[in-house]
């Protein structure tokens, strides 16, 4: 975990070596960014960026940080650009430098194969349809739903998107064609009912008025692959693909997803094991200012406790990750903003453990060691402190497992912990029922062996 100071985007990288730019891009928009068996994150964007970097002269570090959260990794310094199916509009140029266009899309709407009742833009009169944020399947339904009388829902990512219709609670979806042919091609249960209407352009962004030299380059190599034919050959890979021939069972689905499940895995266990070990000692510190009978210091343990027991983990992650740095002008990696968002919140729930713990031995302890001439500091070292620890190991492991849990919130700023990974892996095979078993049979395993850890922990403490 390092702090580096921030590359300044409206600046050319050094000259003489090969730069890298990181670009920002979405996670689940298969067939333009999506990860593949390997976990290699390829597709129509992935595969034009690198072929233009190489082109060019310069190296691309990709961070699939998801459409929304890259608009803000731009905006805010994070990375150098941005790829991910980004439609050109008059409200973002206001914003974003684009490109030239790489990709001229349109939209269409989708029912699930067996819906015989939704065939025109009339049939979904009085019903809820579903979109994904920033897209133009999302800004078409918008423009007619007021005529159609038909209201939109909102979602982070395609597979998300496509559950919500397989689960009827939303009756059509509207979607970039290229990507819902690729899904229906791959076997997603969808078939497309209305003729795609036309739609704006895609290009790749960077932040108004900077990394011109980055732009000038893209659009260099995007022309010369256009001339060798290298373009056509891309697109024509990823919009003609046959259909996936693998094993979607659970039993297969395991077989070909668990190097990606158990690395997810890691990177959970290691951001919780961490981000714990930091809150113990950030809980112990402000746990013993809030029963301070120093009112600065018992003020400043409350502050921090309703501060970060006051607001929502994701708001503090987000303004960790792009607020601060912004701000500052520094770069930060999204595992430190992780651990940091996490070590923070949890030291606050940890801070309350302690204060309950120590208010839980009777005053009567304290009052004797010091009618003894003990100091305070040491009675609550030597008296109160291994009284209040018997009562607090099992709320120490309980705030284990909920900080285990909260690691999933962690996606929002790009990091691939074990349910970031199950939404990429369903963005690939769109086999979200057997994935989401899968996955939640593993939190509950990993869970279980926590919670019977602190049942044998109470009953030995207390035997």
């Amino acid at each position: 975990m390092v702090f580096a100071p921030a590359y300044a985007a409206a600046q050319p990288p050094p000259q003489g070596d090969r730069p890298t730019y990181r670009i920002a891009t979405d996670t689940t928009f298969a067939p333009f960014e999506f990860e593949d068996e390997n976990g290699n994150f390829v597709g129509i964007d992935m595969d034009l960026l690198r072929a233009i970097g190489e082109d060019q002269g310069f190296d691309v570090a990709i961070d699939p940080v998801g459409f929304d959260s890259a608009l803000q990794a731009v905006t805010s310094g994070q990375v150098n650009g941005m790829i991910a199916g980004m439609s050109i509009t008059d409200e973002r140029k206001a914003t974003f430098d684009f490109s030239d266009p790489y990709f001229d899309s349109g939209v269409q709407m989708a029912v699930p194969e067996s819906n015989e009742d939704i065939e025109n833009y009339e049939d979904l009169k009085g019903k809820q349809v579903a979109v994904k944020n920033g897209t133009e399947g999302a800004e078409f339904a918008e423009s007619i739903k007021a005529r159609y009388g038909f209201t939109t829902k909102y979602f982070a990512d395609s597979s998300s998107m496509f559950d919500e219709v397989r689960t009827g609670n939303s009756a059509a979806a509207f979607e970039d064609y290229p990507v819902l042919a690729y899904g229906i091609k791959q076997g997603n249960g969808f078939k497309t009912v209305t003729d795609k209407e036309p739609g704006a352009s895609y290009g790749f962004a960077v932040a108004k008025g900077q990394n011109a030299q980055l732009l000038d380059s893209f659009n260099a190599g995007l022309a010369n692959l256009k001339a060798s034919g290298e373009y056509d050959r891309i697109l024509d890979q990823y919009l003609n693909a046959d259909a996936s021939t693998d094993d979607n069972t659970i039993v297969g689905l395991i077989k070909s997803t668990y190097p990606q499940l158990l690395k997810g895995l890691w990177l959970t266990i290691v951001l919780t094991a961490v981000s714990i070990a930091i809150a113990l000692v950030l809980g112990a510190i402000f746990g013993l200012l809030r029963v301070s009978s120093n009112i600065v210091l018992r003020g400043i343990g409350t502050t921090y406790v309703d501060v970060f027991r006051g607001t929502p983990l994701l708001v503090q992650a987000f303004f960790i990750y792009f607020g601060i740095p912004a701000a500052m002008g520094f770069q930060m990696s999204a595992f430190t903003a992780g651990v940091i968002t996490l070590s923070l919140n949890a030291g606050a729930y940890m801070a309350e453990i302690v204060r309950g713990g120590i208010l839980s031995v009777d005053k009567g302890q304290m009052e004797a060691s010091r009618s003894l001439g003990i100091s305070y500091l040491k009675s609550m070292r030597r008296v109160v402190m291994p009284q209040a620890i018997r009562t607090m190991i099992p709320s120490y492991i309980n705030q284990f497992v909920i900080t285990l849990k909260d690691t999933s919130i962690l996606s929002v700023i790009g990091l691939a912990e074990l349910t970031q990974t199950g939404r990429i892996i369903i963005a690939r095979n769109f086999q979200s029922f057997n994935m989401w078993l899968i996955i939640g049979i593993m939190y509950f395993i990993i869970i279980m062996a926590l919670t019977k850890l602190s049942n044998r922990l109470e009953k030995r403490i207390n035997a």
